[in-house]
Order: C-alpha cells, then structure tokens, then sequence
C-alpha cells in the first residue's frame, strides 16, 4: 500500500478497531513513522535551512514518533533537532530518556539525550541551562557541516531566542515549513482519525442517553472523558457542554448548570487516539425542540451543507469561505469578532492545523485544497428567542475519490434527545 494514498487498498476509508492483528490489514506504524519523518526531512530541504530545531509538542511527535505526558506539553523543556537526511536528535525529560531507548528503537540510543531548561521560567536564565543547551546544539551543528546555515525554529521561549543569537546561530521560522509538511495526511494517519472520530460516534449514543431534565453540564462532561478514555483515548483536550441561556452567546466551556426541559444543547468533544484528534459539534433539543431551535438548526445545516458541497480537490478556499455567513448575518460586528463560528481548521496532531478557511482570512489569501487534507468545518446559528443556538461540526477529508465525512453521528435535522 502506498505511503501516500488516503483510502485503503479497497479504496475505503476504514476505522477497525484498536489493535493490531494477524487478518487484517490495519495502521501501520512503521509506515506512518516513515512517512512522517520524510515530509519533515522534505521541508528542511525545501526551507534552505540546515535543521529545525523543534519545540512544538506535534512537531517532536510527529518527527521522533516520542510522546509523554501532556502536563509538560507547555513546559518547552523537550526538543528535537531535526536534520535532512540521519536520524533527529531528541533532548527529553528525566527518566524519558531511559524509556525511549528501550522501547522507541526507531531512533539510535545516542540520540536520544537527557534536556531541561527551566520550566518556562521557573530556573531563570542566568542559571545556564539554556546556554549549556545552545552550546551543545551549536557544536552539533559544527560536527554535522551546518555551522553556517540558518537553523529553523518552530516555537521559543525569548531567553533562548536571545542565546541562540548571542552565539552566532542564524534563526529562521520553521513553524511554517512543518504545517505545510504536517498538512497532507497518509492512509495511516486519516485511520487514525477516523477510529478517533468513531470514538465519539459512541460517546454522542451515551450523551443521548442521559440527555434529560435534571443533569448537569459538568455531568455530562465527566460521562464522556469516562467512556473515552474507556474506549481507548490516549488525551480528552476538552469537553464543551453548553444548554438553554447559555447557547447564546456561545461560550466555548462547560458548567454546573443543570439541564432543563425544552433546552437546546451542544457539545464539543476534543480528544485523540495515537496522537490523532477530533474537534466534533453536535446539538440536541432536550425532550422537546420549538420552531425557533428548529429554524435556527436548519440554517446552521444548510450553510454547513453549502460549505461542503464547495470542498474538492483544486478548489481553493476562499471558493468555501464565500459560502459561509457574513459576520453580520449572524448578529455581530466583523468577521474577527465572529471568528470560530463558521470555519474550518486542520485536523492532525495538533487540534488546528491547515488549513483554515474563514471569510477573516481565507478571501485574501486563498490556498488549494488537496486531496489528504483533512480539516473540522463549523457553523453556528443563533435562533430567534435569544437564548438558543444551533452548532454543527463535520470532520472532512479529501480522497481520491472526492470528499468523505468522518463524524457519523445524525446531524441532518434537530436531533431531540429522549422526546416527550
């Protein structure tokens, strides 16, 4: 199977279950690791650079294939150097070292190396961390014939900006060059997405359920990390639960507020499996639904509907931008005051990749939609009593033979949850 197809060898895209067995032909890892590492190795090569150097928590994963544990996913204690043609470097926290030689041998013991740099802060540069740090890197880069070339960089901390300068090192953006690289996803990874969206298929069956007078936002909340994590989620980023009064305006949290009869709900649900993520919006009516929740629904659905129907390969993205509402139609000021309620954002590693596609910025500057890209398109509509709203959410991917949705769960009409 080739590393850059995005269906299956029966041309279908496949979600088979989490484990890895003898008849039938699921994620390959080793493929998936192959492919990532050389869109990297690609993009130095194309960015004129002699490495990247990579602090991004995606970017290291999808680089070294390493993970640890998303309360140091902000620390910028781990980083890669990345070069065009060996194996990265790897500088990791404590006792990672020791577990990423003895079970993640796709990179030579040698390379992965211990690291820390001060918890953002919390060791203050004058300690020498990150000049030790920058030193090493340097001597490296020497040893490598990369003295003189710019050194890419995704993301920093100013201190560190500041040594890399301090001694010589010529700094480009990286950041860039690794979305761009990130962008097209393999068979591998869109299976990945896929079993991820499949997840939340089955927590939405579970969320209906319960769906009922009396139970809270946060309820809900805890009922979904439960059945995620329970089916296999390795992270739930964030659970969005928001009823009634609180739909309008939409505040992009979750709380303890009980849920009453006759509301209108909707739900975000953010989590990945194997690193791979979902960004997923569905809405209920709560035992009952009105004709203004109604309406509100259909709208959202019929601009969600127009979007998609815009989405092929070659198409460009202000071509799906045009189909979404201006700001002003929905009740606000300006597209920046509206952003993230009619758009689409990447899907991958991270949870917004490329592309993105707004009227803020995709009219302007428009790029091309390609088959493996995969990206969340949102809409959202306010209804006319004032409190309520709708807001629907599918996950797309472009494949050979044109574009595919990966949220499965009903969302072509009002679904009402436990109707009277």
């Amino acid at each position: 199977m080739s590393e850059h197809r995005t269906l299956d060898a029966a041309g279908r895209l496949a979600a088979p279950g989490h484990t890895g067995v003898d008849y039938e032909q699921r994620v390959d890892f080793d493929r998936l690791r192959r492919y990532r590492l050389g869109r990297a190795q690609d993009a130095i090569r194309a960015s004129g650079c002699g490495a990247f150097l990579l602090f991004d928590f995606y970017n290291i994963r999808y680089t070294t294939q390493t993970w640890i544990g998303g309360a140091l996913g902000d620390k910028m204690i781990r980083y890669a150097l990345v070069f065009p043609d060996r194996e990265p470097i790897l500088w990791d926290f404590g006792s990672a070292v020791r577990h990423h030689k003895l079970y993640s041998p796709w990179i030579a013991e040698e390379n992965y190396k211990a690291g820390f740099l001060g918890f953002r802060g919390a060791v203050a540069p004058e300690a020498g961390l990150m000049r030790n740090a920058v030193s090493e890197i340097k001597a490296i880069l020497k040893e490598e014939g990369l003295a003189d070339a710019p050194l890419g960089l995704d993301i920093v901390e100013p201190p560190f900006l500041f040594e890399l300068e301090r001694q010589g090192i010529t700094v480009r953006d990286a950041q860039q060059s690794m979305l761009d690289a990130r962008v097209i996803k393999s068979v591998d990874e869109i299976m990945l997405l896929n079993q991820a969206a499949a997840m939340v298929d089955g927590v939405y069956q579970d969320i209906v359920d319960v769906l009922k007078p009396g139970i809270r936002e946060n309820e809900i909340v805890a009922l979904a990390n439960k059945r995620l994590y329970e089916l296999g989620s390795d992270q739930v980023e964030a659970i969005n639960a928001i009823s009634g009064e609180r739909c309008n305006p939409h505040p992009h949290n979750f709380t303890d507020r009980i849920i009453r009869p006759g509301d209108q709900a909707f739900f975000d649900i953010i989590h990945s499996y194997n690193g791979y993520r979902t960004c997923y919006y569905r809405t209920f009516g709560v035992g009952s639904a009105t004709t203004s929740q109604r309406d509100a629904y259909k709208q959202a659905r019929e601009w969600m509907d127009s979007a998609i129907d815009a989405i092929r390969p070659g198409t460009t993205t202000d071509v799906v931008a045009r189909t979404l509402p201006k700001a002003e139609d929905f009740g606000f000021d300006d597209e920046l005051s509206a952003f993230g309620l009619q758009f689409a954002h990447g899907l991958g590693l991270g949870l917004h990749e490329r592309p993105i596609i707004s009227r803020l910025n995709s009219l302007e500057n428009p790029v091309e939609l390609q088959v493996g890209m995969v990206f969340a398109m949102e809409t959202y509509c306010p209804a006319s009593d004032g409190v309520s709203a709708a807001r629907i959410e599918e996950e797309v991917v472009i494949t050979e033979k044109g574009v595919e949705i990966l949220t499965k769960f009903p969302a072509q009409e009002l679904f009402v949850a436990n109707e009277y």
